[in-house]
């Protein structure tokens, strides 16, 4: 087992409850929920938000908060605003390490926690969805017509994100909490179910799927999600084709998480460095890994950040994956550079970092540390002072360099150059209008789309004409 399986083990799972009367299954649901077993020494807290119910679940839910006091926790909307707006209220409330979505009914057999935690724990998934649809021992019959509208939407959903799911409309999902509490939920209603399987796929989480039991509910019995719902789900599974919205602004600055979305600049900026990349690596500032799973797994990899919910994601991605290592580093930080230790690696890989620290000359030094030698650097920063705009205030930037600049920090503290190269020259007029002339502080998702759309053409021009480029990019060997 991994190391994080073992501290999970030994952690909260939060199980998050959205509830609107429920008042005839909700208190045998709660006590189904606090006997089920739970693997390890984990405990357990049961989030009930009440979602503007009009039938008396409001007083159980507050007997049941009295009753359970530490164990069951009651939260209460102002008014019916749906199901997807109720977890995210409990999300933002939630305190353990992992959770689980649960229903307020008895479709969903709450002594299947085990298995949904199971490959969690096991330190292999981030998410487990627990499906209707795969083989087990018993299941109740469905409505047809409900069931192939699941299988539609799991279809198209699938289609759009590239995962292999059976159910995606499922009640059960695992999560790990870093995971989750970092996704932005739009969704109120619903929607949420794609929604959210929309953006772990766009954040590459590793995803696993455990067969469970269901009884579903009729009509008649108290199921509330009808065509106007399959419908939603529909328009929310396309709008998530276009618009990549996948993680939290408040867990990191949204200029740059709009940027780890780029995928086809990503994997431009991967293409530019791979000639000169060595067989033993080290990432400095690798976020959420939206560079690193490209970086090649040749000898090792070391990959490295300065925050802990970085680092949480940077081993969930990793585990198990004995090429890479996890490491913290910060730049202005001897110590950690003292902890990895010197000549550890041939290549050292800095993109868009050094610009956020105010001495990068000891910054360079440290890194030059880390070379064994004539090792080299890989950096890209970015690129005119004339460029300086809200933007760059916003993220961080300390300052934009010139060629001349960057070459003579490289020189000085023993760095041989071997390359300077600018790309990206089509960002240029954007990052103008946007940053210097509206001096707008958040970046448009529309278009980072858009220019993300035609990397692909911008990448073979750039190839053909020497043109100028919002980022700089420089080869630099250690001189010994």
């Amino acid at each position: 087992m991994s190391e994080s399986g073992e501290l999970f083990r030994k952690g909260v799972v939060s199980i998050l409850m959205a509830v609107y009367n429920e008042r005839s299954y909700l208190r045998c649901c709660v006590e189904r929920v606090l006997a089920a077993p739970l693997p390890g020494e984990l405990k357990r807290e049961v989030l009930l938000v009440d979602d503007g119910s009009t039938d008396g679940t409001r007083e159980i839910i507050a007997e049941l908060a009295y009753t359970h006091g530490g164990t069951v926790r009651a939260f209460y909307q102002p008014k019916n605003m749906g199901k997807g707006a109720a977890i995210r209220r409990a999300v933002a409330e939630m305190t353990g390490e992992l959770a689980i979505f649960q229903d307020a009914d008895l479709e969903y057999d709450p002594n299947e926690y085990g298995m949904l935690l199971q490959p969690i724990l096991e330190g292999v998934a981030d998410v487990v969805y627990g499906s209707r649809f795969s083989p087990r021992t018993m299941r109740r019959v469905f409505n047809y017509h409900h069931a192939l509208g699941n299988k539609f939407l799991t279809h198209l959903s699938n289609f759009t994100t590239g995962l292999d799911l059976t159910d995606m409309e499922t009640c059960y999902k695992a999560f790990r909490a870093d995971v989750l509490k970092t996704i932005p939920l739009r969704s109120n209603r619903f929607g949420i179910e794609p929604e959210i399987t929309a953006k772990i796929a766009k954040r590459r989480c590793n995803v696993y799927e455990v067969p469970i039991n269901y009884r579903g509910r009729t009509y008649d019995e108290g199921k509330k999600i009808g065509w106007k719902d399959g419908l939603v789900a529909l328009l929310t599974i396309l709008k998530y084709v276009v618009i990549d919205d996948c993680f939290e602004e408040r867990y990191g600055n949204a200029i740059l998480h709009s940027l780890s979305h780029a995928r086809r600049f990503n994997r431009w900026t991967v293409r530019l460095l791979r000639p000169y990349l060595g067989l033993r690596i080290l990432e400095v500032g690798s976020g959420i890994a939206n560079l690193s799973r490209q970086l090649p797994k040749r000898e090792k990899l070391i990959v490295t950040d300065t925050e802990d919910k970085y680092l949480d994601i940077l081993h969930g991605a990793f585990d198990h994956n004995e090429i890479v290592d996890v490491a913290r580093l910060d730049l202005n930080r001897q110590e950690d550079f003292n902890a990895i230790g010197e000549g550890i690696c041939d290549t050292v890989v800095c993109l868009n970092v050094l610009e956020h620290i105010e001495d990068d000359l000891s910054a360079l030094r440290r890194m030059r540390s880390l070379l064994e030698p004539h090792g080299r650097l890989i950096l890209v920063v970015p690129q005119y002072r004339c460029l300086f705009g809200s933007y760059d205030i916003v993220v961080g930037h300390h300052r934009r360099y010139t060629r001349k600049d960057l070459r003579q920090r490289l020189a000085e503290v023993g760095f041989d150059v071997q390359q300077t190269s600018s790309f990206n020259f089509f960002s240029i007029p954007g990052w103008w209008l946007n940053a210097k002339l509206l001096k707008r502080k958040n970046m448009s998702r529309w278009q980072l789309k858009l220019f993300d759309t035609f990397v692909p053409l911008f990448r073979l021009i750039e190839a053909v004409l020497p043109l100028p480029g919002l980022s700089l990019l420089a080869v630099a060997k250690r001189a010994d």
